[in-house]
């Protein structure tokens, strides 16, 4: 419960957070803000402080600040001119469009150090922790194939299928290439090495036919110290940012579409690595959530997430507003945003889309870690 709540508590922060990027950026280049409101819809209440209106909408999806004359098609009182986005100059506008991105990539980093710090950087070891008893093959318990082959705690897996493996990340992508049936495992047991017969199966949930082996690793933690920690930190917001790009691929795939269309039909039978998240989700997900670290870091990647996602360059997201100040830039001439119209709508109808999608699967289908 407390997981769940401290989740729903940090989406608005990291929401909050993203739109405060655009609006201090955009008060320290000139420019007139409005507006700056978290949800969408019906307001709830407001206040105003000076120029600017804050309040809370009745949606809580996501939250805008209002920059007068970053829509183009806004007409702009004379008292305004001189304090308008498109006025600017194009650094002054790539500020204030990225800004928002560089707020949640903050964010992120700041987290994934502060795990790291605290409690160091664990390493899987191509070392054999514990073989899997039983695996579940059509509805049937029967022997892993690391068991059925003999594999023992303690084993140093030396090679599969001829792949040799050096480092825990070569296991998985031995078994991928191998895919399921008769391989050969060799390991190194008591300093002799020895070859196993194994007959890997199905991996539950893989494409292209990856073999499952059943085996744990022994896993290694060393302290990167406070300044390895920011290499670390780096590298894992490089690595959410790459995973987000790859889902974004795997969710706009036809097969996939055709998925979240039967979800809308009734069918809530949703691929795992396709399955859409809600905020919903994120919450439920933080309640299940007992570790402080495994927690954080989930939030962390929300923040990647959210950020990778904005800076896609496509109207009317921040990457797309940062496209069109480019392309000023570069030809010298105005962009005729109308034409963008279409652009937009497809982009906010695909997001709205896979949105209602996520909702209904967090609630009729909630995600169990």
């Amino acid at each position: 419960m407390l997981g769940g709540l401290a989740a729903a508590a940090a989406i608005i922060l990291f929401v909050t957070a993203h739109e405060a990027g655009h609006f201090f950026a955009a008060k320290a280049t000139g420019m007139k803000v409005t507006e700056f409101f978290f949800g969408f819809g019906p307001r709830l209440f407001s206040w105003r402080r000076g120029e600017t209106e804050y309040g809370l909408k009745a949606v809580p999806l996501g939250g805008y600040v209002r920059i007068i004359g970053m829509n183009p098609l806004e007409e702009v009182s004379s008292e305004d001119v001189g304090r308008t986005y498109r006025e600017k100059k194009f650094w002054e506008k790539s500020v204030v469009v990225l800004a928002g991105v560089g707020m949640n990539f903050l964010i992120a980093f700041l987290l994934f150090y502060g795990i790291v710090l605290v409690n160091g950087v664990s390493e899987p070891q191509p070392v054999v922790l514990e073989v899997v008893a039983e695996a579940d093959v059509d509805d049937e318990m029967v022997p892993t194939p690391a068991a059925a082959a003999g594999l023992e705690p303690n084993d140093v897996i030396l090679s599969i299928g001829g792949h040799p493996i050096h480092v825990w990340a070569d296991v998985p992508e031995a078994l991928s290439e191998v895919g399921a049936g008769p391989t050969t495992v060799v390991v190194s047991r008591d300093g002799q090495q020895v070859s196993l017969d194994a007959d890997l199966i199905d991996s539950d949930g893989v494409e292209g036919g990856a073999g499952f082996l059943g085996v744990r690793p022994i896993v290694l933690t060393h302290d990167p110290g406070v300044l390895g920690a920011i290499g670390v930190a780096g590298s894992q917001v490089w690595e959410g940012i790459g995973f987000t790009f790859q889902a974004i691929g795997d969710m706009i795939r036809p097969s996939s579409l055709a998925q979240y269309l039967g979800v809308l039909a009734g069918d809530t039978e949703v691929d795992e690595e396709i399955r859409p998240v809600s905020p919903i989700g994120i919450v439920n997900i933080g309640s299940q959530t007992e570790s402080a670290a495994a927690f954080l870091g989930i939030l962390a990647f929300v923040n990647v997430i959210l950020a990778t996602i904005n800076l896609l360059p496509l109207y009317p997201l921040d990457g797309g507003h940062f496209a069109v100040a480019a392309y000023e830039k570069i030809s010298g001439r105005e962009a005729n945003v109308r034409r963008l119209a279409p652009v937009a709508a497809a982009v906010i109808g695909l997001f709205a889309f896979l949105g209602f999608v996520a909702i209904v699967l967090d609630i009729v289908d909630p995600i169990s870690l």
